[in-house]
């Protein structure tokens, strides 16, 4: 567990990410700050997908440093990635964000069980929680994983193209309860977004890559139409980079 007296919770130094032999990013210098809401964009194919597995750890840098100074981490993935069909309920897919903290025990405490409701409840889905999520929307299954996200306690939470295929209402409510936890909890949030129109005033900053680089940016300062050298929109895309990349 971090120290809170610790403000920043991972630092990246030097670091070279890729696959083989093939570097994909390099020279990242990058900190993430306690209650630091960021968005990752850039054009597709530039390695958001990359930067996202480095800092979880799923990735290791070939060169350089990645130095977590927690293990509390969320990961909010996109609802398309999640089949519908799978039988499970909204609550128990929640409940599945607590498994970390069984220790052998195969059981939900009636503590446990609470919270994942009263997270639910405080993402608009009060009375919901016994619906399979083949009964849900696809906002609704967007919020029910990032209850699930939340459940773990994370102090850095991934959001992996969260308004993809969700509605206004379903963005707006996932988006303001990120920002209440960064401001109570000192929640770190990291965005990986096409849609950058959507976030723009739930950030503070931009991390822009393109050609293996990443560029910090202040939001108020970020421009993607000019640094892209046409319109943003010729590059938003409904979908998401490779898997791999």
């Amino acid at each position: 567990m971090a120290d809170r007296a610790i403000a920043h919770l991972m630092d990246v130094r030097g670091a070279q990410l890729g696959y083989g032999a093939v570097p994909i990013l390099r020279d990242l210098n990058l900190r993430i700050e306690r209650g630091q809401r960021v968005a990752i964009c850039g054009p597709n194919g530039a390695g958001k997908t990359t930067l996202f597995r480095g800092l979880l750890g799923s990735l290791s840098p070939s060169v350089g440093v990645i130095e977590r100074l927690t293990d509390r981490m969320g990961y909010l993935p996109q609802s398309e990635r999640l089949d519908p069909l799978f039988p499970l309920t909204a609550l128990e897919l929640v409940l599945q964000g607590a498994i970390p903290r069984l220790s052998g025990v195969r059981t939900f405490s009636n503590g446990e069980v609470s919270r994942a409701e009263s997270l639910l409840s405080s993402l608009g889905l009060g009375g919901q929680e016994r619906m399979l999520l083949s009964e849900l929307s696809g906002g609704q299954r967007q919020r029910v994983l990032l209850a699930r996200a939340l459940l773990a306690d994370p102090e850095i939470l991934f959001l992996d193209e969260p308004t993809s295929g969700v509605d206004i209402e379903a963005a707006r409510v996932i988006f303001e309860q990120v920002d209440e936890l960064t401001k109570e909890r000192g929640l770190a949030a990291l965005t990986v977004t096409h849609h950058y129109d959507q976030l723009a005033a739930h950030v503070d900053s931009v991390w822009w890559i393109t050609n293996g680089t990443v560029e910090v940016l202040d939001a108020k300062d970020f421009n993607p139409a000019s640094l892209l050298g046409r319109r943003w929109s010729d590059v938003d895309s409904a979908g998401s980079e490779e898997v791999t990349r």
